[in-house]
């Protein structure tokens, strides 16, 4: 074999220089192939049933796009360096009054402040109630929920985007599901409503910094037998944060007092 030498390991490896996936991460960003409204920070496309992880700066926005109706993006958010301070599915629901995620929905810490808004959404189908699929859950469905198996469970991923991070599986809440929907019946059952179709895309932007864990793989409700999942395209880029004068900051007052209070927290710190 070619590989089976240092040397022949070494010319295989580096006759690789130059070539790209189907889903992998673009790098430097900028050489994105893509229109995208500002330089890129951040350009990858994750396989379903893979993960991505990434620290994006304060005013960041991130795109998610299901470019082929499959994709599920379980999505988890912790302020950068407090790690303490992290996405709360609970609080995101009841503070806003609303259990359904959609464009000028919050998404908020225990802290009563905000770590991401969403500002932009041609999807609807959402889920912030059910969380993430279980190793236990996959193998008694699909055979096998490890990571590196055809049907990984999104928990597990998280895991392994999270020890990247410096974070331990009891650091993992509850995630936020995108692009595969759930509602709710009048007898509080739950209801899987599946996929907008390929396109759909959310758009959050960073109100502090944030350490961002994706897992893009199917939703523990969704009813088909195979294992469904299909890429997730990720595109981030520098903007601004939220601010006075923005309609996002005036448009409830639960969410005004949110901003209030990540604005006082960042000003004491300096940071804003």
């Amino acid at each position: 074999m070619a590989t089976a030498t240092t040397h022949g390991a070494r010319d295989h490896a580096r006759a690789q220089h130059g070539t790209r996936s189907g889903a992998m991460p673009v790098v430097p960003a900028s050489d994105w192939p893509d229109t995208a409204p500002a330089t890129p920070v951040w350009a990858e496309t994750v396989a379903g049933g893979n993960y991505t992880h990434r620290v994006l700066a304060r005013g960041t926005e991130l795109r998610l796009t299901d470019l082929a109706g499959d994709a599920c993006a379980h999505l988890l958010l912790y302020a950068d360096g407090r790690p303490w301070e992290r996405l709360n599915t609970a609080d995101t629901v009841k503070v806003q009054w609303n259990a359904y995620l959609g464009a000028g929905r919050l998404l908020l810490s225990d802290q009563g402040r905000v770590l991401a808004t969403l500002t932009a959404d041609s999807s609807g189908r959402h889920d912030a109630l059910c969380g993430t699929s279980t190793l236990r859950r996959n193998t008694e469905r699909y055979g096998d929920g490890t990571p590196q198996s055809a049907s990984p469970a999104g928990r597990e991923l998280l895991k392994l985007a999270a020890s990247k991070n410096g974070l331990e599986p009891r650091d993992l809440p509850p995630s936020l599901s995108f692009f595969q929907g759930v509602r709710i019946h009048e007898d509080g059952t739950a209801a899987f409503t599946g996929s907008a179709g390929a396109g759909a895309a959310v758009t959050l932007r960073a109100e502090q910094d944030l350490t961002v864990l994706i897992a893009n793989v199917p939703h523990p409700l969704d009813p088909r037998p195979a294992y469904t999942s299909t890429p997730l395209e990720v595109l981030a880029w520098r903007a601004r944060p939220t601010s006075p004068g923005d309609a996002l900051w005036d448009a409830t007052p639960e969410g005004r007092r949110a901003f209030l209070n990540t604005a006082d927290f960042l000003t004491a710190r300096g940071l804003a």
